[in-house]
C-alpha cells in the first residue's frame, strides 16, 4: 500500500507512502482515488489533511514511465479523476508540503484550498523538459497565479521557492520546518471553531466561482495532449532522454 488513510477528531489525513520522493504510479493513484471516495462518504469529517512520506518531498510527481504514448490515455484519467474527486469533496482540504512539489505532486497540491509548506521546499512543473507539460496546471494556474506566472511555471519548468511561491500566491503560508506541524494545527484549531454549516456552503460558493471554466478547460487542455501532443516525435524522445538520463535531441516537431 503506497496511500495511508487515517481519520481522527473530524479531520482525515491521506500521507503518500512511497518515500524517498512519493513517485506517483497508477497502482498509487488508483489507492488515492479510493481514500478520496472514503473520505467524501464519511460525514463525520470536516477537513482533509494530504502530505507525504519523510523529508525529502511532498512529491516529486507523476512516474516519468507512464507518460509514454501507450500509457498517457490511462494515466490521464487516473490522475485527472483523483484530482476531479479532490475539488469535489464538501471538506475543506489541506495540502501539507515539505522538500520538492513537482509536476502531478504539485497539480494535487494546487488543487486543495489551502497549502502549508516549510520554508525549505519548492514547486515547479518541469514537464516540459522531457517533451510534455503539465494538463491541470496548464487548466488552472491562469486564474489561480495569473498568466505570466503561469507561462514561466509552464514554459521554462524552472522551480520556484517556498517564499516565491507564497509571494505569487501558489501557496497560503512558507513557515520554518519545525514550524511546520504546528502551523498545520493553528489553521485546523482555526477552522474547527467555525460553523461546518456555514463553512461548507462558503466552500461551496467559493469552489464554483473559482471551478466555473474548469471542468471545459481541463476537457480541452487533455484534447491538445492526447491529439496534438502525442502525435509529435519529441514527446517520445523528451521521455526517452529522461529514463537513459541523457539529454533530449529535440526535433522540434
Amino acid at each position: 500500500m503506497n496511500i495511508l488513510l487515517e481519520k481522527k477528531e473530524r479531520t482525515a489525513s491521506i500521507t503518500l507512502e512511497r518515500p524517498p520522493l512519493n513517485v506517483l504510479n497508477l497502482p498509487m493513484l488508483r489507492e488515492l482515488q479510493a481514500a478520496l471516495d472514503s473520505v467524501h462518504r464519511d460525514e463525520a469529517v470536516d477537513i482533509l489533511v494530504i502530505r507525504g512520506s519523510g523529508e525529502r518531498a511532498f512529491s516529486s510527481g507523476v512516474d516519468v514511465k507512464d507518460h509514454t504514448r501507450a500509457k498517457v490515455p490511462e494515466m490521464l484519467e487516473v490522475v485527472h479523476g483523483a484530482i476531479r474527486s479532490l475539488l469535489s469533496l464538501p471538506q475543506i482540504t489541506i495540502a501539507l508540503v515539505r522538500g520538492a512539489c513537482l509536476g502531478g505532486g504539485c497539480e494535487l497540491a494546487s488543487s486543495c484550498d489551502f497549502i502549508l509548506a516549510s520554508d525549505n521546499s519548492f514547486f515547479a512543473t518541469p514537464e516540459i523538459q522531457v517533451g510534455c507539460y503539465p494538463p491541470v496546471a496548464l487548466a488552472r494556474f491562469p486564474l489561480q497565479i495569473g498568466y505570466r506566472r503561469s507561462a514561466e511555471m509552464i514554459l521554462t519548468g524552472r522551480s520556484f521557492s517556498a517564499q516565491e511561491a507564497a509571494a505569487m500566491g501558489l501557496i497560503n503560508r512558507a513557515v520554518p520546518e519545525n514550524e511546520l506541524e504546528q502551523a498545520l494545527e493553528d489553521l485546523l484549531e482555526e477552522l474547527k471553531g467555525k460553523s461546518r454549516a456555514v463553512r461548507r456552503i462558503a466552500l461551496k460558493g467559493l469552489r464554483e466561482r473559482a471551478l466555473k471554466d474548469f471542468p471545459a478547460d481541463l476537457a480541452r487542455s487533455e484534447e491538445l495532449y492526447l491529439k496534438e501532443l502525442l502525435a509529435t516525435e519529441d514527446v517520445e524522445e523528451g521521455v526517452q532522454a529522461f529514463l537513459e538520463k541523457r539529454k533530449p535531441r529535440w526535433n522540434h516537431r
